[in-house]
C-alpha cells in the first residue's frame, strides 16, 4: 500500500453522472498544491505515452500564472512543447517564456535536457581543466555521455539538482525521461553510479594506481587474464580507451554513487511532491500502481494521480444497451418513440435537462450530434434563425424541413432520412458509453488498489495541444473536478 497522500487532497468526490460513478476516491486539488510555498519540486512520472510532458507544462503555466517563479525541464525532445510556449527551440539552458505571469510576479522558464551537455558540465565542475580535457575528448567517454544505459535519467537528476541549488527558481517541475518502465527512473541513477563507482572500474584503474614497474608487475600477475580476455571481446583500443578513461576519472568515480545518494534524499524530502500520470488504460494504470507502490516503498512523498484523457458525455443517463435498442427500433420501423412507451415519442429538438431514463433519448440525440461534429463552432450559427439550419451547396439559411426548403423531396423520404439519423446517433452514443464502461473499470480496479491516492481527472480535449491556450485549458481541467470540466467543455 501506498503512503499517506499530501497536500493537495480534499474530500472524497466521485465521478458524476447516473449510474456511472466511480469508486469514490479522495480529489486531488492541484491550485492547493501549486500554491503552496513549501512545495519546491514536482516530479512527473509514469509511463511512455500518457502525457507527461503536456502535464508538466500546463502544471508551469497555471503556477507561474498564479505568482510562482517556475523552470520546466522536460525530457521530450519534440518540438511541440517549445512552439507551444512561443519559444524557437528549448536547450540545456532555461528560456524565459513571454507572456506569463505578467502582473503578478510569476515567471515561466523551460529547458529541454542536453544529457551529453551536463554529463560535460559535471566533469567541468569536477576536474581541474587539464583532466577535464583529457575526459572529455576520450571516446569512452563520448560513448557512455551520450547513450549508456541510465546516463539520461542519472543526468536527468543531476541537472534537478544544479537547479535546485542555484535557488533562482520558487518552483521545479520535473518531467521524467520517457522509457520502457516507469521504474527505471528510480532505478538508473543507482546503477549508473553503481557501474561507475564498481569493482571492474576499480580494476581498470588499479594500473595507474600503483605507478611504473610495481604497477606493471600487479597488472602483469593479477589482472592480465582479464583484461586479455575482455581486450579479446571489446577490442583493444575499446579496452586502452577505458582504461584511459577510468584513469582520468580517477578522482571522480565516489562522487558518482555520493551524488545519486544525494538527489535520491532531494526526492524524499518535504518540498518534493511527486505526481503519477496516467491515461484511463489498463497498461497505465497498472504501471501507475506499480510506481505508487515503488514511491511508498522509497518513501518519496506521492501527491496523486493525474488520470489524462477521460472521456465524458452529456447524457449519461441513457445507458449504450438502451441506445443500442432505440437505434434498432429506428431502423426497423422508423418510430422514433421511446421503445419502452410507443405513445411517448422523443422529439430530439426538445432541451430536456432531467435525469429520467425515459426523456434521455432527445439529451442523447442532441449530444451525440454536438460530440461528432468536428466542424461545430460559434461562427457557423451566428446569421442562423431559430430552428433554421444551413443548407450545405448553397450556405444559404434555410427552414429545418428539409421538404419545406427542397419540392422534391417527399416528406417520407426526409422522415426516412431522420430516422436513419438519428439511429445513427445513437449508436455514436452507444460507443461513447461503452468507452466510458471501460475507463470506470480500469479506474475502479486502480481505486480499488489505492483507495487513499487522491485523483485529478483531466477531460478530454478534442486535438492536440499547440499554444499556450492549449496548456491553459489543460491547467483548468487540472484543477476542475471532471464533473464541471465536462459540463463547461
Amino acid at each position: 500500500m501506498s503512503g499517506a497522500p499530501r497536500k493537495g487532497a480534499t474530500d472524497n468526490e466521485s465521478y458524476a453522472g447516473g449510474g456511472m460513478g466511480m469508486d469514490v476516491a479522495p480529489r486531488l486539488d492541484i491550485d492547493v498544491l501549486l500554491d503552496d510555498p513549501q512545495t519546491r519540486i514536482v516530479v512527473c512520472c509514469g509511463s511512455g505515452g500518457v502525457g507527461k510532458t503536456t502535464t508538466a507544462a500546463a502544471l508551469g503555466v497555471r503556477a507561474a500564472e498564479r505568482g510562482r517563479k517556475v523552470v520546466v525541464l522536460t525530457i521530450d525532445p519534440a518540438r511541440r512543447l517549445a512552439q507551444s510556449m512561443g519559444i524557437d527551440a528549448l536547450d540545456n539552458i532555461p528560456r524565459r517564456v513571454e507572456g506569463i505571469g505578467d502582473g503578478n510576479g510569476g515567471e515561466l522558464h523551460a529547458m529541454m535536457l542536453d544529457m551529453k551537455r551536463t554529463f560535460d558540465e559535471f566533469v567541468e565542475a569536477h576536474a581541474d581543466p587539464e583532466r577535464a580535457r583529457a575526459i572529455l575528448a576520450n571516446p569512452f567517454y563520448q560513448s557512455l555521455s551520450a547513450g549508456f544505459a541510465g546516463t539520461q535519467e542519472y543526468m536527468a537528476m543531476e541537472k534537478l539538482g544544479q537547479l535546485r541549488a542555484r535557488d533562482e527558481w520558487d518552483l521545479i517541475i520535473v518531467d521524467t525521461p520517457p522509457s520502457r518502465s516507469a521504474l527505471d527512473f528510480l532505478d538508473a541513477p543507482k546503477r549508473l553510479g553503481s557501474f561507475l563507482d564498481g569493482k571492474f572500474i576499480k580494476v581498470l584503474m588499479a594500473p595507474a594506481k600503483v605507478g611504473g614497474k610495481a604497477g606493471m608487475k600487479f597488472l602483469n600477475v593479477g589482472v592480465s587474464m582479464m583484461t586479455g580476455t575482455v581486450s579479446k571481446v571489446l577490442g583493444g583500443q575499446l579496452m586502452r580507451d577505458v582504461q584511459t578513461f577510468a584513469a582520468a576519472m580517477d578522482t571522480m568515480f565516489g562522487g558518482f554513487r555520493t551524488r545519486a545518494e544525494a538527489t535520491y534524499r532531494l526526492l524524499q524530502a518535504p518540498g518534493t511532491a511527486f505526481l503519477v500520470v496516467a491515461a484511463p488504460e489498463r497498461d497505465a494504470l497498472r504501471e501507475a500502481a506499480y510506481f505508487v507502490e515503488r514511491l511508498a516503498a522509497d518513501q518519496m512523498p506521492l501527491a496523486g494521480l493525474v488520470l489524462n484523457r477521460v472521456h465524458g458525455s452529456g447524457a449519461e443517463q441513457l445507458s449504450a444497451e438502451r441506445a443500442l435498442a432505440a437505434a434498432e427500433i429506428l431502423s426497423l420501423t422508423g418510430d422514433p418513440a421511446d421503445p419502452a412507451d410507443p405513445d411517448d415519442a422523443a422529439d430530439p429538438d426538445d432541451a430536456v435537462d432531467t435525469a429520467d431514463p425515459d426523456d434521455a433519448l432527445a439529451n442523447a440525440l442532441a449530444t451525440a450530434a454536438e460530440e461528432s461534429d468536428p466542424a461545430k463552432n460559434d461562427a457557423g450559427a451566428e446569421n442562423l434563425a431559430e430552428g433554421g439550419f444551413v443548407d450545405p451547396p448553397s450556405g444559404n439559411a434555410q427552414a429545418r424541413n428539409p421538404s419545406a426548403a427542397d419540392p422534391d423531396v417527399s416528406p417520407t423520404s426526409a422522415d426516412s432520412s431522420a430516422e436513419r439519423l438519428a439511429a445513427g446517433l445513437l449508436r455514436l452514443h452507444a460507443e461513447r458509453m461503452q468507452v466510458l464502461g471501460r475507463e470506470q473499470r480500469t479506474h475502479d480496479r486502480f481505486t480499488a488498489l489505492h483507495p487513499e491516492v487522491p485523483v485529478a481527472q483531466v477531460a478530454a480535449l478534442p486535438g492536440d495541444v499547440h499554444d499556450l491556450a492549449g496548456l491553459r485549458a489543460i491547467g483548468d481541467r487540472l484543477a476542475v473536478p471532471l464533473e464541471r470540466t465536462k459540463r463547461a467543455g
